[in-house]
């Protein structure tokens, strides 16, 4: 699937989802399974819905339906370094710093599977990397408090081909 045009569409998606959703503090809905916190955006023919589940370490994925069909999907994990699992305190602070991060970068230009590769705010500091590209992808993000790592996250993803 090489149509660059619903590429680019996509893509634009994926950056006013994340806007709308997680990174940009949107409001939760009712979780089809119990104790996940879900977001969704809709626009059109496009829907998109974040699914994660845990709070020191967490799990989720990232769906994105085009007609009503699984077109494109991102599945991510990790958390708090072990010394920092029982912070509630800084995992707050982490976490709001991370919505910062997600939100930065041109996401609805060029493809950012999660943050930019570097983001800092005084303090913190946030860098990803990542291989491939829209259609294929995996990579690792991790947030630094004074120069020490709190937070990791690896993922993968891309489109959803189906028969």
């Amino acid at each position: 699937m090489r149509d660059n045009k619903v590429l680019q569409k996509l893509n634009s998606f994926l950056g006013r989802a994340a806007g709308n959703t997680y990174a940009g503090g949107g409001q939760e809905v009712d979780p089809e399974e119990a104790r996940f916190k879900e977001l969704e955006f809709h626009e059109g023919d496009w829907h998109y819905k974040d699914s994660y589940a845990g709070f020191f370490q967490s799990w989720g994925r990232e769906v994105v339906w085009l007609n009503k069909k699984p077109f494109w999907m991102q599945i991510y994990g990790g958390g708090m370094t072990e010394k920092f699992q029982n912070d509630i305190k800084l995992a707050h602070e982490t976490f709001d710093f991370l919505k910062k991060a997600l939100s930065a970068g041109e996401k609805q230009e060029a493809f950012q599977p999660r943050g930019p590769k570097n983001f800092s705010d005084d303090e913190w500091e946030y860098s990803c990397e990542w291989s491939g590209d829209i259609t294929k992808f995996e990579g690792h993000e991790k947030i630094l408090f004074k120069k020490e790592v709190v937070f990791t996250h690896d993922f993968l993803g891309g489109l959803v081909l189906a028969r």
